[in-house]
């Protein structure tokens, strides 16, 4: 029972990967903008840009995962 709870939270496809960057994205950018409003100037807009520079790094991750999974 518990192996068909766990195979829900587990990235299978491209199109799946691709969602769940998009949630990463768009909470990423959510904070930013929390981070522009908290700390405004030059400091909230790094700290803006470097919310969804670290999606881009996971996202990369994650697709580099599944391409590891499918070949290996």
């Amino acid at each position: 029972m518990w192996t068909r709870v766990a195979r829900l939270f587990m990235i299978k496809t491209k199109f799946e990967a691709f969602l769940v960057i998009y949630g990463l994205g768009l909470g990423a950018v959510e904070r930013g903008t929390h981070y522009l409003s908290l700390y405004p100037g030059v400091g909230g807009k790094m700290l803006f840009a470097l919310c969804p520079l670290a999606v881009f790094m996971a996202g990369g991750r994650i697709l580099d995962s599944l391409e590891r999974e499918r070949n290996g």
